[in-house]
């Protein structure tokens, strides 16, 4: 079964670094991934979290851009609750001007942050209080210039109007999303190193086949997004891999938060001003050599039909990390040969 690989990247700063220098590792992983053959490189949108400095995908994107000349990058995911459709239509289609072909809009349904941060980016002044739903639909037809006569806005264009529409993806991690991305006929991208849950998994994916309308696709796309630890050993990568933990909190409004550490947690049941509890577990992540991850990873990917893999890997050190997505296609090149 042949994979297509891209990787996930969320610019991890680690205890004694800078933001300069978690940039500059995003950087460098984007140009080694360009090199090795990896289809995309998307980057986060995280707020106020002390553990990644990817806030601004759009800004990141721009300057990762400028940095490489093939490898297609977007967002992973822009969170449209919080923004207008028209100006992320905008700032899309400038970045598909600057990068003919190479641009992807992914866009996510989480806030992306803790509660505070989210009242933060909400503090708009006669805003609709639209539905991400409706932001969704507004926004195609900003990124396609289809405003028909009787919208409010007819006549406005997101400009620069590229000469190729951006396309949109949209991220998720339950049967609501995969619904909503099927509704609109959108690539789909369920998120399985956040809801780890692959009951779950399976049963969005049938709902977004199984109910996806045609539009600007005419076939459905489901891409599966996992947690991978290479290591040149077993025992390196499965040590590696206890590193990682996700913690949940589970709200008294029924509402289910993960997080990945234990302090954000708490720090989110806290601004959440509802009662709370937190369960911490260890991390769903495929870790392992070369041989057994590209076993592991054909059969996920055969089990729930996908021939994309979009690869998050939550290791420390950057050089380990780096490794491992060069391991990771390294296993994948030798299969190719074989």
């Amino acid at each position: 079964m042949a994979l297509t690989l891209s990787i996930l990247d969320q610019s991890p700063i680690q205890e004694g670094e800078t933001a300069t220098e978690a940039f500059q590792h995003t950087i460098e992983l984007v140009q080694k991934a360009e090199a090795w053959g990896y289809h995309r490189f998307w980057v986060a949108e995280h707020h106020d979290l002390d553990h990644v400095v990817g806030s601004s995908p759009e800004v990141l994107i721009a300057h990762l851009l400028a940095k490489t000349s093939r490898i297609r990058i977007g967002s992973g995911g822009v969170m449209l609750q919080h923004y207008s459709p028209y100006k992320v239509a905008e700032n899309f289609h400038v970045l598909a001007s600057l990068a003919p072909g190479r641009i992807d809009l992914g866009i996510g349904r989480a806030p992306g942050g803790l509660p505070l941060s989210t009242k933060a980016l909400q503090q708009q002044p006669g805003a609709s209080g639209s539905s991400l739903e409706e932001k969704l639909a507004e926004l195609e037809l900003f990124l396609h210039d289809e405003l028909h006569p009787a919208h409010p806005l007819y006549g406005l264009k997101a400009v620069p109007i590229p000469d190729e529409p951006v396309g949109i993806y949209l991220l998720g991690t339950s049967v609501a999303s995969a619904q909503l991305a099927a509704e609109r006929g959108v690539p789909y991208v369920f998120a399985l190193f956040i809801n780890q849950d692959e009951t779950v998994c399976q049963a969005a994916f049938a709902a977004y086949r199984q109910q996806f309308r045609p539009g600007k696709r005419a076939t459905p796309l489901a891409i599966l997004a996992v947690s991978v630890i290479v290591a040149p050993t077993e025992a390196e990568a499965v040590q590696l891999a206890a590193d990682t933990k996700v913690a949940k909190i589970h709200l008294k409004s029924g509402k289910i938060v993960t997080v990945t550490s234990l302090k954000k947690a708490e720090e989110y049941g806290q601004q959440s001003d509802e009662d709370y509890t937190i369960e911490v577990k260890e991390a769903n992540v495929i870790a392992g050599t070369k041989e057994s991850v590209r076993e592991k990873l054909l059969a996920i990917a055969s089990k729930h039909q996908v021939e994309e893999l979009i690869i998050h890997t939550p290791i420390k050190p950057f050089q380990k990390r780096l490794l491992s997505y060069e391991l990771l296609q390294e296993a994948f090149l030798e299969l190719t040969v074989k």
